[in-house]
This record gives structure tokens, sequence and C-alpha cells, in this order.
């Protein structure tokens, strides 16, 4: 029987991170958060950035939770974030600056300037990668415009869990499944698209050498090991880095014609396939190939999810209403269907009040205007799920099958008047769990490159072995 490891994830998303210390018994896994700490973008003067030491600086307290939780007998760590955003170190390993937040504006109307210069058609040809402002891409590019100084003394690009191992390691890679996010990596050759960085006068040497998930980046450093008490070895992971990946790697599909949505802050709606799919049916619905664990293609959209909600509740709060999520749904599912929005319209992509560019959406589009905060879920959860059911009618055309169950995973099937929504849409049964999608999938790979199992069919099996999956019929 398989001995019993203790695992550290650190899974850090857009809005909030988490230190969850995984029990592995041989069978299951047990999870359990040793530590929670909030994210967003700082805006100063008005550019947005990502917090990164301060990050960090949680990172280290939540080692130092899960050391203490363990008894000082952990087996490995590792950390997954979300995509395209990065940090660029000098000839010193020094932080040039602090990363920019995706959202902030310097990208705006450079996808055109792009364009100007290298074609759609050839940077899909090349990446399989949907085209958003967002991209790694464009904000190199932005980089180049803006502030060609930092570029002029940059010597490394580590994407932000690249950077984040960085500082907890010594040791630079860029991992598998984020390169791939970023629009300047092919996935059919494995390899960085030196096409576009020449093309567009980007520096490729600047990128670094590639790591692959279940591969160990290297230990602790001995500074942090005395600060933090320890007199063992204690690795660190690669693992699927970009948060989707890991959730992926932990959602058990049933059958070969299921499909995921891991839905967070954002909703990814896609299919695991063995190799990508790079046509122009598939660059015009604007679906993308991003690399998954075991050397998958996680072929699919990203659709706008729950930030609406979440920066309706921000709104909200700041007006003192104070309701949990769960207030937010109840109220959804007593109000009727009245109007529904684009979740992608760019009005929604970092509105100042996101209730008020909802009932403008709204009136622009002759529709009946969502007043009190249950109306104004309401249409973001029917929203939500009607473009669920466009994006799965686009899927099914281009990869020519039909599904016939919809996994959905993460913290947003809590709100389970979205699952039955999406259900009721697609007209497929729909599947939940695991809630800690993310965080599993880290703990899988975490036990592959323990050598305590060998592929993702048998993590995945551990996954239903671990938490109870519901069910979902249309209505």
């Amino acid at each position: 029987m398989a001995k019993k490891l203790n695992l550290l994830a650190f899974d850090l998303g857009a809005s909030n991170g988490r230190a969850i210390l995984g029990k592995y018994n041989g069978t299951k896994l047990e999870l359990e958060e040793v530590h929670k700490f909030p994210n967003g973008a700082i805006n100063i003067q008005g550019s947005l950035y990502w917090n990164t030491l301060g990050l960090f600086e949680e990172i280290k307290t939540g080692l130092r939770k899960a050391i203490q939780a363990t008894d000082n007998n952990l087996a490995c760590l590792a950390i997954d974030t979300w995509g395209v955003d990065y940090g660029l170190l000098d000839k010193e390993d020094n932080l040039l600056t602090n990363p920019y937040h995706y959202r902030d504006s310097r990208t705006d109307g450079l996808l055109d300037e792009i364009f100007a210069q290298v074609s759609a058609e050839t940077i899909y040809q090349l990446t399989g990668i949907q085209f958003m402002q967002i991209n790694t891409l464009v904000q190199l590019y932005a980089d180049l415009l803006y502030r060609p100084w930092i570029l002029e003394n940059a010597k490394s690009l580590l994407f932000m869990p690249d950077l984040l191992n960085f500082f907890l390691t010594g040791k630079k890679f860029n991992e598998y499944t984020n390169s791939s996010t970023s629009q300047l990596f092919n996935p059919t050759t494995t390899a960085w698209a030196d096409e576009l960085f020449t093309k567009l006068n980007l520096p490729r040497e600047i990128m670094q050498p590639l790591i692959f998930p279940g591969e160990i980046i290297g230990e602790l450093t001995d500074d942090l090991k005395v600060e933090f008490g320890i007199d063992y070895s204690l690795p660190v992971v690669a693992v699927g880095s970009h948060d989707t990946a890991s959730a992926v790697a932990a959602t058990p599909l049933s059958t070969e014609n299921s499909i995921y949505i891991s839905s967070g802050t954002w909703s990814l709606l896609g299919m695991e396939l063995t190799e990508p799919v790079i046509t122009e049916a598939s660059r015009r619905a604007n679906f993308t190939n991003e690399c998954g664990v075991g050397k998958t293609i996680r072929f699919l959209k990203n659709i706008s999810g729950l930030w609406l909600i979440q920066e309706c509740k921000r709104s909200w709060d700041r007006q003192g209403l104070n309701l949990s999520y769960d207030q937010i749904s109840e109220a959804a599912t007593n109000t009727s269907f009245a109007s529904r929005i684009d979740p992608d319209d760019p009005s929604f992509l970092n509105p100042a009040d996101m209730p008020t560019a909802i009932k403008e959406f709204c009136k622009r589009t002759n529709q009946a205007i969502p007043e009190t905060y249950g109306e104004i879920a309401r249409c973001v959860y029917e929203s939500l799920a009607s473009s669920y059911k466009r994006t799965l009618d686009m899927l099914e055309v281009m990869i020519d099958t039909t599904v016939d169950t919809i996994h959905m995973v993460g913290g947003g099937i809590q709100a389970e008047i979205l699952c039955q929504f999406t259900a009721n849409s697609t007209g497929k049964k729909v599947v939940t769990g695991p809630i800690e999608a993310t965080a599993m999938g880290n703990m899988l790979v975490q036990l592959m490159a323990m050598g305590e199992i060998s592929s993702l069919a048998e993590g995945r099996e551990i996954i239903k072995r671990s938490v109870t999956l519901k069910e979902y019929l249309p209505l």
C-alpha cells in the first residue's frame, strides 16, 4: 500500500489565494485549507498591477502553517495561478518592475496594430490560441511600445507561477501549460513560436527552458529552510501551473464525449483532446488550444464567468448590503427571467460599477432593465448558461461530435442555480464536482512526481473516491 503523504497546493486566483493541505492515504485525498488571503489588482496612477511580493509573503505564511499542521512532515509543494501575466528579471535576477494585471488598459487597441504586422491567420496557425488583449503576446508588445527600456534590460521572463517558484527555489523555468496560454507557444511543435518573436521584434532570448508537469523544479532554498526551521529536502513540483490545466486534470470525465466547464472568475468550456484543432472555423469561433497535464490539449473557449457576480457583490457591499453568495443565488432563484446580456461584451471587462454596466447593456439592447440584486443576478446566471449553450454548439460542430455529459468543476458549482440553468439551456446532463478541482489536480501531479501514481486516469479514480459528485438533468 502507498505510504501516507502530506502535499501542499497553492492555488492563486484572480480574487484570492489559498494554501491547501492534501493528506493522501494511498486511496483518497483529504483536503484542509490552512491559509487564505485576498488577491486582486492594485491601482497605481491608473495602471493595474499584482502585489507580487505580498503574494510571496502570503505563500510563506501558508507554508509555515502547513509545516506546523503536519508536524514538519511535508512531502512536497506546488503552485498554480492564472495565465498570461509575467515578471521580468534583469541579469542579476532582480525583478525589474511589478507585474501588470491582465486587466490593465495598456493593451487596449493593440491587437489591430499587431495584425498590421502579422496576420491573425498566421498567429493562430502558429499558436492555436484565441485572441484576447490580455494575452502575453499583446502585453509584451505593449512593453515594446511603451517601456522599451524594461525589455532592453530584461534577461528572463517568468510567468506568475514560474516567478513564485523562482522565489522559492532559485530555479528559472517556464512551465509548459502556462507557457501555452501566452500566444507565443506552438502546441504542435511543443516549442516557442520563434517566427512571432522575430516578426514583432520581441526578445526571444528572455524565454526560459520548458519544464513539464510532474517534474521537480528544485528544492526550497537554504535560506528559506532556515527561516522555516526545516532540515530536510522539500521539493517544489511543476504541476499544471495554469489553474485551468490543474482543474481539468482533476475533472473525472466520464466518457470520450464529455466536456468540462471550469467555473470560477472565468468560465472555461472545452474538451480534452490528444491533438490541437487549428482550423479556420476554430479561429473564427475564437477557440483556443492550451496544453494540459499529460501532454493533452485543452480545446476550449474562455468565457466571462463569475467575475460578473463577484463585481456585482463588490458593488452591493459598497452600498452596505453585505450579501452572501448564497443570498444572491436565492434571490435570483425567486426572480423571473426578464433580460439577458452578452457576458463577453467589452463593457463588462473592467467597469467602474458592474450592476450599472449590466443595466446599461439591457437599456442599450431594448430589454427590460433589472433593478433589484435578485433580478441582476438572475440575468447574469441565465446569460452565462446561454453563453455555455452557444459555445457548446460551436464545439460540437468543430470536432464533429455529440456531447453527452457536461462536467462542471470549481467554486462556481456552489451556485446550484447556474448548474441547473446550464442543464436546462444545453439539454445535457450536468455532473458537478469537485469544487476544489484546481487544488486536487495540483496534488495529483505532485503524486505523479513522487512516483505514487503513473497516469492522469489513475489520478481521476482517486478524485472519484475522494468527493461526492452531483447530477443535474435538464428541466
